[in-house]
């Protein structure tokens, strides 16, 4: 190798230093004042601050709906509760009525028999 053949080390070293210096005029052409580059910085954070009012609308309404359903099916609760205590209730009365017809009925057969009884008695005299 000649003195004019570049090592491997002294190639990537040059290389190494081309990036940095590209890096370098990079940040320093960024940091300069471009009113473009705020005019697009400005309309990414409106933007941004945009989509995050939506979001937060977005979960506002989605509890507002969630307090509905859950107050909806207390309501549905409520009334199932009410409808089952009635059905109890009227089954309740049923039974009641149900009960007094039978007393009644076998009020009126036992009648029937005693007055059977009575007037095969008073044949037999």
């Amino acid at each position: 190798m000649g003195f004019k053949d570049p090592s491997y080390l002294e190639r990537q070293s040059a290389a190494t230093d081309a990036k940095k210096a590209l890096l370098e005029k990079f940040r320093a052409k960024a940091a300069a004042d471009d009113p473009a580059a705020a005019e697009r910085q400005a309309a990414r954070q409106a933007a941004s601050l945009a989509r995050e009012a939506r979001e937060a609308a977005r979960k506002a309404a989605k509890a507002a709906r969630e307090a509905e359903l859950a107050e909806q099916a207390a309501r549905g609760r409520e009334a199932a509760e009410q409808a089952a205590r009635e059905a109890a209730a009227q089954a309740e009365r049923e039974a009641a009525e149900k009960a007094k017809r039978e007393l009644a009925e076998e009020a009126e057969r036992k009648a029937a028999r005693d007055a059977r009884y009575a007037a095969r008695k008073a044949r037999k005299k």
